[in-house]
């Protein structure tokens, strides 16, 4: 009794802190939550897997398609991302099928294959993030040949 109250007041806390953070995020930041929440789900559903507990793993495995279909593969704009945006939508529907057939035949060689190439993306993503970018220099300005300029003025 008395630890099934501290467990809701930790899982409430951290609730708040993930909500807080998925607030405070830039676009590009909730993208690398999500790829890490997958990651997590996917870890889950190994030891799940691994401790014989069924129901806690099949959970697991559909939190990560969950995040995987309607996260990061529903954030991909095939207008805006051309080829690129085409295969990762690919990429994405390969890993929904694999995390079920995981699923289905018990196999967790199929969820680390899946657990990986999210690593891989994830590494990429965080690659190109916009804080990694360095800050382009001020172009130089222009001079029009028809601006009046300065005088300077010399004192004798």
């Amino acid at each position: 009794m008395f630890g099934s109250s501290k467990t809701r007041g930790a899982n409430a806390y951290a609730k708040v802190g993930i909500e807080t953070g998925v607030i405070a995020a830039s676009p590009h930041k909730l993208i690398v939550m999500l790829f890490e929440g997958a990651i997590v789900a996917i870890s889950n559903a190994i030891q799940h897997m691994k401790n014989g507990d069924v129901p806690a793993k099949g959970q697991a495995i559909s939190k990560a398609i969950a995040i995987i279909d309607n996260g990061l593969r529903a954030s991909l704009d095939k207008k805006a991302g051309g080829e690129i945006a085409v295969s990762l939508d690919a990429l994405y529907e390969y890993m929904t099928n694999r995390l079920i057939l995981a699923n289905i035949n018990n196999q967790d060689e199929m969820l680390i294959e899946v657990q990986n190439l999210l690593r891989d993306l994830k590494t990429s993503w965080e690659a190109i993030s916009p804080a990694n970018i360095p800050a382009m220099e001020k172009p130089p300005v222009a001079l029009d040949a028809l601006t009046p300029r300065p005088v300077k003025f010399v004192e004798a």
